[in-house]
């Protein structure tokens, strides 16, 4: 997960024209959320290292459309029409024991970090996710990012968990921080029945 994790980049004007403005990601944003994508995947990475996991547009374009149609949200985050950050989630673990479960990612143009869009589009995700039925919301979370961990800590995400030496950047190895965060009666009561079309 990425977000606000230093006071970089150039700073918001004050203004009415410059708010940030959450909604559901669409088509046009793809080539946008691809850019900010690249950048933080790439952070600390060696040039000579292979990115061909990398999503194409057609794969976005095809990974929103399935998430659209199962209903999670997919949402993006614009100031003076420039989208400047999204977030999504998936499902934590695919098999049906699961389907209460989802973990989230959140991303933020490089030049915007540390202006607030990161606490925007997770409370928009948290409630989206609250009222689309889940009950628990899962993160991985860079162990060096104090901002972001920060971040989850005020949205009441708990760390639940360490996996130390998962990432090699910057030369170095890099730990990541589980975070974990209940959705409505989380696991306080059974879910609702499903519909007779879902079961």
């Amino acid at each position: 997960m990425n977000e606000d994790q230093t006071r970089t980049g150039r700073s918001p004007s004050v203004g009415d024209e410059y708010a940030i403005v959450v909604r559901p990601s669409r088509d046009t944003d793809v080539d946008a959320m691809l850019a900010i994508y690249r950048h933080h995947i790439r952070r600390g990475i060696e040039p000579d290292v292979d990115d061909g996991g990398t999503p194409l547009p057609d794969d976005l374009h095809d990974r929103r459309k399935n998430l659209r149609d199962r209903r999670f949200p997919h949402l993006v985050a614009l100031r003076a029409g420039e989208v400047v950050g999204y977030a999504y989630v998936v499902l934590f673990r695919k098999r049906p024991a699961y389907r209460y479960t989802v973990k989230h990612s959140i991303y933020v143009h490089q030049e915007y970090l540390g202006h607030g869009i990161g606490q925007r589009l997770m409370r928009e995700l948290i409630d989206a996710c609250a009222a689309a039925g889940f009950r628990q919301m899962i993160g991985y979370v860079d162990a060096d990012n104090a901002a972001s961990l920060g971040l989850h800590e005020k949205f009441g995400f708990s760390r639940v968990g360490l996996l130390p030496g998962v990432a090699y950047r910057y030369g170095r190895w890099a730990d990541s921080v589980l975070v974990q965060r209940s959705l409505g009666a989380g696991s306080t009561a059974p879910p609702p029945p499903m519909p007779l079309s879902g079961r």
